[in-house]
């Protein structure tokens, strides 16, 4: 396998916890690249990272990268992932990977043209232990899927000016918090829903600030989605069939699940390890460049960036800059 050279565009909390997790775990990141040189210095020597850029473009000028973790704010994804495609880097992206359908498609579009790989940075679709559960379902184990459940409160302090209300960066709970709940039912239900309700309270600033997401899909399974970004919700999903169901508390990055049967019988799931969800998405990324697998999440991705724009539309929320 030929060791592709990674650097990091935006060198925020994520992408501090990204640098560490995988450089902790043996790792390699080549370059890091900001819109500020001493700030690029500060977050290499932090990371035992080799090269920094005090710009996007003399990072992307550099023919020894191949892939970027793209970890600016979601607002601006969009732009920055033409731009890495543009100069033939593969990306994997943080979610939410773009705010909109409208904005993915071409991304989509683009990426096939050059050739090159985009994935989302979506630990769900990474982490061993969910892999784990597609078998046990697909086993038949808790019977015919019927429904999935999902809820995710994350109680953000009372800040209007914060980034998580802010419209001009995207903010609200559907595209930072509900790109996870709706990832897990979208991994879970075999088609992509082509029914789907939904009601949302905004925030003061006019993002969403709690919604309720009801989704159908051809086969009769349906999704029910609970967010809010202003009160505490447990981060749980629930895949219940006719013979049984499964429940995954901490969700995004869990390592443990378990069914609980009818005659009240509970067994216990547990794969991977939830400190190395980033890494899953790293070893990913690296096989999938290097031709070793067939990239598998775009499929899911796309469709949960179809959901979210639909939801969104129909609450009638658009961004500034849309």
């Amino acid at each position: 396998m030929k060791e592709l050279k990674w650097a990091i565009i935006g060198p925020g909390a994520i992408a501090s916890e990204f640098a560490q997790t995988v450089h902790a775990h043996g790792r390699k990141i080549y370059g890091v690249g900001s819109r500020s040189l001493e700030r690029a210095h500060v977050f290499a020597d932090k990371h035992s990272i080799d090269k920094a850029y005090g710009n996007y473009d003399d990072l992307l000028n550099d023919p020894s990268i191949d892939v970027v973790y793209l970890a600016t704010p979601h607002s601006n994804h969009y732009s920055y992932l033409l731009k890495c495609l543009e100069y033939g880097k593969h990306v994997l992206c943080e979610k939410a990977i773009t705010v909109s359908s409208r904005q993915f498609d071409p991304v989509l579009r683009f990426a096939k043209q050059k050739g090159l790989i985009v994935a989302e940075a979506m630990t769900i679709y990474h982490m061993p232990l969910y892999q784990k559960l597609k078998e046990v379902v697909e086993s038949g184990a808790i019977g015919e899927v019927k429904m999935v459940n999902v809820t995710f409160g994350s109680l953000k302090p009372y800040e209007v000016t914060s980034r998580f209300f802010n419209m001009d960066l995207a903010g609200g709970a559907l595209l930072d918090i509900g790109t996870y709940a709706l990832s897990f039912a979208r991994f879970f239900l075999k088609s992509q829903p082509n029914e789907i309700l939904t009601t949302v309270k905004p925030f003061e600033t006019g993002v969403d600030e709690q919604s309720g997401i009801i989704l159908k899909n051809p086969d009769d399974q349906m999704g029910v989605i609970t967010l809010t970004m202003r009160a505490k919700l447990p981060k749980r999903g629930i895949v219940t069939g006719d013979k049984g169901y499964i429940t995954v508390d901490n969700f995004p990055r869990a390592d443990k699940a378990t069914i609980t049967y009818p005659d009240g019988r509970v067994e216990r799931i547990e794969a991977g390890n939830t400190a190395k969800a980033m890494v899953y998405e790293y070893d990913y990324m690296n096989a999938v460049v290097n031709a070793e697998i067939e990239e598998q999440t775009i499929p899911l991705t796309d469709g949960v960036m179809k959901i979210m724009t639909n939801v969104r539309d129909q609450w009638g929320i658009r961004y500034p800059f849309e």
